[in-house]
Formats: C-alpha cells, structure tokens, sequence
C-alpha cells in the first residue's frame, strides 16, 4: 500500500447552461498511499467558502435514459458512474417496531450506470441481493468505484461493492450489519470509511471487512448523500434535510429543503467546514439533494450534482456549478 497513486479525472468542461453534452478537461490529483504527499488544493479552497460564495450555474447534462431515483456520482477519466434505485414497491412504516425494524424491506433493483463523458448509456450494472437493493453514495479511488447497497431501512444491513473502473467486474467486498448509504476510501490509510441512515454514525473498516472504529457525527445541519475522500484525511460530504414549513406554508404536511456541503477531518472526526448551498434544480429540488462531486483548480471550484430523478421535472441532469473563492 505505500506505491504512488495518481488519479487523472476527466471533468465536463463548463459550458452554457442550455448544454445537452459537454467537453472534456482533465485535472490531476496526487496521492501517496501511508505517506503524507497529497494535493490539498480541494480542502484548501473549500476552506475558503462562505455562506456568501457565489456559484454560478455554468451547464446541464440531460440523461436520455431511464435513471429512477439517483443517489451516488462519481467521474474517471473514460466514465462517469451513477448509482440509482428502482422502486418496486415502497416501504412501508410499521405500527410499532417489528425485529428490530421500523418498516417493511420493500423490493427494489440496484442500478450503477455506466456512461461516456457526454451522458451516453454504456452498461447497467444490477447490484444487491435480497432486501439489499438501495445503492448509496459512491467513491472513485483510482482505481475501483466503491458502492453501498442496503436495505432501504435504518437498523439494516448492506454489501460493499467494489467495481473497477476499467473492466467494470464487479466484487463483493463483504457484508455489515447496518445500512450504510455512503463510502469513501481514506488513501491515507487503505480503509473504508461508511456513514449509517441520515449520516448520524460513521464506520472504519479494513478491506477484509473488519470493523476497525465507529464514531458518532457530532453535527445535525444535514443528512449527507454523497461524499467524496479528498487529502489529507479528510472526508467531503453533501446532503439534505427537510424541515417543516409555517402553518401559512403547508405546515408540517409541507417540508422545506436545506441543503448543504460539509468538510469532515477523518483524524479528529470533527466537522472542519460547512456551507448552505441554496440553489435549486429543474424539479424544484435543493441542489446537494443525491448525487454530488467538487473538484478543484487552484481557487478554482467546480461542483456536479444531479438531484432530480429519471421521472421528475426535466429527468436527471447533471448540473455544474462554479466558484472562485478568495
């Protein structure tokens, strides 16, 4: 594990905001496995945000294709990869626990889409098994996309998937006992990183699946999503919660979505940074809601979500926001 790693990721270029494909750019980001040379220009500039940053909507990518309801993104130099799940039928909330669960399984399928850098469909990828079919946040370490599926309930269970980014085989990596809708690989350490339901724990393993550490999230502003490892150490994560309205709003049969981004030190286990990101998709949803990746050019930032699912608003788009910070 002390062999130098560098990633290449091939970002979609910034283009008008009526752009239905996009260019290719590339930015390189160093990573020396148990040593301490890293890249931090994403954790420096994201040091740098404010509530009062401004982001710029710069392009839209439409996806022509089924996408369901989208959770998970991440982007390689050939690929970008999407993890999804089909619903096909809801959970149910029980009267009182039953099991040790608050709701019934539900069924589902799994989906981690495989595209081109211009939003084309290369392959589906069916992951899960059983009551585990709900795909979560997802990672690229350079060399594997790593993928949670769970149960599509709290308490639970899940499997961690890794598929190379190349050949697209996919591997069971191991099992754990609790739905993990999130994954990052800590480069620093060769360990996996999963945070639980609503983000309110996090997990370390080894890649045998030994649970190594848990500890709690010591903040309650947001769910995280999608996260992302950025060096050193340190964990990006963004999210949503939706908060209850005013009686003249819809009161509580109406929510409000606050989104948001948040740095996480995955030594001292403290949130280090945190943002709202008020900014708002086709369908009406808060930008941060699923999907989510940030890359970094010097002061320059570079954010890509897709919140919208396949059947909502205009589809699923990806959608790339940019900032320069001071």
């Amino acid at each position: 594990m002390n062999r130098i790693r560098t990633q290449v990721y091939a970002l979609i270029a910034a283009g008008a905001v009526t752009l239905t494909g996009a260019a290719v750019a590339t930015a390189h980001t160093t990573e020396t496995v148990g040593s301490h040379s890293t890249n931090t220009a994403l954790a420096d500039a994201f040091g740098k945000v404010t509530r009062n940053t401004n982001w710029q909507l710069t392009s839209k990518l439409k996806l022509n294709f089924p996408t369901f309801h989208t959770e998970g993104i991440a982007f390689t130099p050939d690929h970008i990869f999407l993890s999804a799940v089909q619903i096909i039928a809801p959970t149910v909330k029980y009267p009182t626990p039953q099991g040790g669960y608050d709701r019934t399984p539900g069924k589902g399928i799994g989906h981690l889409f495989v595209m081109d850098l211009q939003g084309n469909l290369q392959k589906d990828i069916t992951l899960g098994e059983g009551d585990m079919y709900h795909p979560g946040g997802i990672d690229f370490d350079g060399t594997n996309i790593w993928v949670p599926v769970a149960q599509y309930r709290p308490n639970s269970s899940a499997i961690i998937y890794a598929v190379d980014a190349k050949s697209l085989a996919v591997h069971k990596q191991f099992e754990v006992k609790d739905h993990f809708g999130g994954i990052v690989m800590d480069k620093q350490t060769g360990h996996l990183v999963g945070n639980t339901w609503g983000s309110r724990r996090f997990a370390e393993w080894n890649l045998q699946g030994k649970q190594l550490k848990t500890w709690d999230n010591p903040n309650f502003f947001i769910d995280y999503q999608d996260c992302q490892y950025v060096p050193n150490r340190k964990m990006l994560c963004a999210g949503v919660t939706n908060l209850p309205q005013t009686p003249s709003a819809g009161g509580t049969s109406a929510t409000y979505e606050l989104g948001g981004v948040a740095m996480l030190d995955l030594t001292s286990e403290q949130v280090t940074r945190e943002i709202p990101f008020q900014k708002w998709s086709t369908a009406g949803h808060v930008a941060t809601r699923n999907p989510f990746k940030m890359t970094a050019d010097g002061n320059h930032l570079t954010m890509r979500v897709a919140p919208d699912n396949g059947d909502e608003g205009n589809g699923t788009e990806i959608l790339t926001y940019q900032a320069t910070v001071g």
